[in-house]
């Protein structure tokens, strides 16, 4: 008898009149909304514009969706072409089956696509994204919950997660491998966010080190699950592509850190050119300590102007004329020194 387990929900779907709610795509929204949130405090305190990561957000994410979904029917084509199969299905996204490395391949081209579009450079966006991309997958594994599906080896222990009788299930205790890949997921946003402060990452590493530490836990996760997988030598292909994967992670950073070293000093000109509009017309309309002193500076100097003026009085053309007098007196004076020189020597 089991003491405490996970408890599956009863359906992954509800129905508001004919519109239904499924579980799967609402946890993929949650994530969509928490990555594109944290992302965007990231962008802008990076010095980019509010909204931009919305902007290239449209582009990023249906293409990832798209990628995800292909390579998930790519790899478990079985599913859907095999006798007996109705390829249809293989548009039904609510059913579940999203591959992370299609998601993050494609998307990266969408992202890529709208950074052209905006002249931002994208290893900057995807830095300012990294953590919000991984707590987008903590909230998305959660969908698997709600379908009862990628679930680990059969186990006891208090966590188990309960799945109940189905097609292509037993009813049974399983390890949650959700539920850990959730939770790794938000360690590793941790750990980018951590990272990213303390060595100031940029050109494109905080994002390989999410990559990095997510394709680290994922290995681990995988050789618990029990779904149906192709394997390569005795080994799942999800483990091959996240080892890959990681390695390619952690040879961009290193390669990078040498050609590459600190991070982008702008990462979007345009909030730049903007920021410096915005000053220019706050000093323009005498806006701010220093616009009112520039302001006051002229009115005065002509008092000073004046005040020297009215001190001046009439006195001030008779100072003028003995000036002109001092003039023509030092000029005479040569000529008189002369004749006297010229009496003495003759």
């Amino acid at each position: 008898m089991d003491l405490a387990y996970i408890p599956s929900p009863s359906t992954g779907v509800i129905y508001l009149g004919p519109i239904p709610l499924r579980g799967y795509a609402f946890c993929i929204i949650i994530g969509v909304f928490v990555a594109v949130w944290f992302g965007n405090k990231r962008w802008i305190a990076r010095g980019g514009r509010a909204g931009t990561v919305a902007d290239i957000a449209v582009w990023a994410v249906p293409f990832g969706l798209v990628g995800g979904r292909l390579y998930h029917v790519i790899t478990d084509y079985q599913l859907y072409f095999s006798d007996g199969e109705n390829w249809v299905n293989a548009f039904k996204i609510w059913q579940g089956g999203l591959g992370i490395w299609g998601a993050i391949a494609l998307g990266a081209v969408g992202a890529w696509i709208g950074c052209r579009r905006r002249g931002i450079p994208l290893p900057a966006w995807a830095d300012a994204l990294a953590p919000g991309i991984a707590l987008a997958q903590a909230c998305g594994r959660w969908g698997n919950w709600f379908n009862q599906e990628l679930y680990g080896k059969p186990t006891d222990v208090p966590w188990a997660l309960k799945i109940s009788e189905g097609p292509n299930r037993v009813a049974g205790t399983y390890h949650p491998t959700f539920l850990y890949e959730s939770l790794w997921c938000i360690g590793v946003a941790l750990l980018v966010i951590w990272a990213d402060r303390r060595f100031r990452l940029g050109h494109g590493r905080a994002f390989a080190l999410y990559v990095a530490a997510y394709c680290a836990g994922r290995g681990w996760i995988e050789y618990m699950r029990v779904d149906e997988a192709h394997h390569i030598l005795g080994v799942r292909l999800n483990v091959w592509t996240a080892g890959i994967v990681f390695l390619l992670a952690v040879v961009y950073m290193v390669i990078s850190a040498k050609v590459r070293p600190g991070r982008e000093e702008v990462v979007e000109p345009g909030a730049v050119d903007a920021e410096g509009v915005e000053d220019g017309e706050s000093a323009k309309d005498g806006e701010g300590p220093d616009a009112v002193k520039d302001g006051e500076a002229p009115d005065d100097v002509d008092a000073a102007v004046a005040s020297s003026d009215a001190d001046a009085g009439p006195g001030a053309d008779g100072g003028a004329e003995r000036a002109d007098d001092s003039e023509d007196s030092a000029a005479k004076t040569p000529e008189k020194n002369g004749a006297a020189e010229a009496a003495k020597n003759g």
